[in-house]
């Protein structure tokens, strides 16, 4: 999704609610992936304040993201009914730099669990032999 609105961004006539859509979906993705990472299934909703919420459950570090998925999660619904939201290039910018920012977070984060993941199963294979 991220790759998309990334790719959107270079069509004539702008389509900026469709973008901030794809970037709401990208960060839901990224969400619910962690989740799923994490051995929880994800639940069905696209709420990102709730689903980082969930996240944060597993790292505190997750509030660091809080405003990023607040300020995605108006385009998973309302983009589609354009008279309720008017957005504009500014909106889109930011849309944009908020998702990067929580795929970002997310795959770092996931990234250091391993890390920690796989340094646990070293020290436990020293201690065994």
């Amino acid at each position: 999704d991220l790759k998309t609105a990334e790719y959107l961004k270079n069509m004539k006539p702008l389509p900026i609610e469709i973008i901030c859509y794809h970037c709401q979906q990208s960060a839901e993705k990224y969400l619910k992936g962690y989740l799923v990472f994490r051995g929880t299934a994800p639940p069905k909703m696209h709420d990102l304040d709730e689903l980082c919420k969930l996240c944060s459950k597993y790292s505190i570090k997750f509030n660091s993201i809080a405003d990023q998925c607040s300020d995605l999660t108006a385009y998973g619904v309302q983009p589609r009914y354009p008279t309720e939201l008017i957005l504009d290039e500014e909106d889109m910018c930011q849309a944009l730099k908020s998702a990067n920012e929580v795929k970002d977070f997310v795959v770092a984060i996931m990234q250091e669990k391993m890390e920690q993941e796989k340094n646990s199963l070293n020290q436990n294979h020293k201690i065994k032999e």
